[in-house]
């Protein structure tokens, strides 16, 4: 199945029904009066949170959704039939935008999550409501209310604990199948990952979930590369995984690149906590090693964690660290609900 995290559709409610014109005639009856019902309400519109949904692929193939119509009022002060709902299921942590693809309207971040985006038309009422004592025979119905209609974007964030970030082949993707069941494609050449990777891990009595994204290049930001339309996907971690190839010559300028495309891109991410590791350490000596990570140390003012992801060297204390910015984060919404 092909991952697409962002949808245009459009969505309409029902019509109400109109109300019925009608008298009551029956023989031995002299003043039957109007006895005309209601029409039913159109169906909503509702976008359900679907766990069991991890694109919007669905939607590259149907981009209109219209509701039922409310059935119209009927004689003997029948009302019509509501028109049915037209549930939409969507992913967890898709979000809903207005037509400006900049007003957030909903966000569905939890399981089952249920919001109208479209309410149905109201019905109209039928002629007996219009009864009174200067017009007992009205030969007037209200018409059903139009539904609504929009136009909404969707966009798919994943909900993940830990995001890893880093320039392509600093072996991310062999990180996430380290210290995790996830399989993503592993080679030797660079964006090989092309899409988001999801990955549980097991870390004593706890689990969080780790996401892997393509790797950042420099000017990612203005498009280069794949850009950075796969940043919005670590939006809701807790922490950043940063790993840097202690294999290249310029460990320095590795580390600001992504850090400046982070910046660029805003939206928070440059201010999340962020544990750094110095990858591929099995490829290198002490002396050397030592010396790298006291250089990424320097530049960055943070720790480094050496660590061999292909060797599963050093990862345990980098996923105790992982577990405690993951932990907090979840105290803290807790105790902010």
């Amino acid at each position: 199945m092909r991952f697409l995290d962002s949808a245009k559709i459009y969505v309409k409610s029902g019509d109400g029904g109109d109300g019925a014109v009608s008298f009551r005639r029956e023989k031995f009856v002299e003043f039957g009066g109007p006895d005309g019902g209601d029409g039913g309400r159109g169906g909503h519109i509702i976008l359900k949170a679907d766990p069991d949904l991890n694109t919007l692929i669905d939607f590259r193939y149907k981009q209109h959704f219209r509701a039922e119509r409310g059935e119209n009022g009927m004689g003997k002060q029948r009302n019509g039939k509501n028109g049915a709902d037209l549930i939409i299921r969507v992913p967890v942590g898709t979000q809903v935008f207005a037509e400006d693809h900049k007003t957030l309207l909903f966000d569905l971040a939890e399981a089952g999550q249920e919001v109208i985006v479209c309410r149905g038309g109201r019905g109209g009422r039928g002629n007996v409501h219009f009864k009174s004592s200067t017009n007992r025979a009205p030969r007037y119905a209200e018409p059903g209310e139009p539904g609504e209609e929009r136009w909404i974007w969707l966009e798919l964030k994943l909900l993940a604990d830990a995001g890893l970030v880093g320039l392509p082949n600093a072996g991310k993707s062999t990180f996430l199948a380290a210290v995790s069941r996830a399989r993503p494609k592993i080679a030797d050449y660079p964006f090989t990952t092309l899409e988001p990777k999801l990955g549980t891990v097991e870390a004593g009595d706890d689990s969080f979930v780790i996401a892997d994204i393509p790797g950042l290049i420099e000017g990612a930001s203005e498009g280069r590369g794949l850009g950075d339309r796969f940043l919005g996907h670590i939006e809701r971690c807790a922490v950043l995984i940063h790993l840097v190839d202690a294999s290249q010559r310029e460990i320095a300028k590795a580390y600001r690149t992504v850090r400046h495309e982070l910046e660029a891109y805003g939206h928070g991410l440059a201010q999340k906590p962020e544990v750094l590791c110095l990858n591929k350490c099995d490829l290198l000596d002490a002396a050397t090693i030592a010396r790298k990570r006291r250089a990424l140390a320097r530049v960055s003012g943070k720790p480094v964690f050496a660590i061999s992801a292909a060797a599963r060297i050093g990862l345990e204390p980098v996923l105790a660290c992982v577990r405690e910015h993951v932990r907090n984060a979840r105290a803290a919404r807790r105790q902010a609900a």
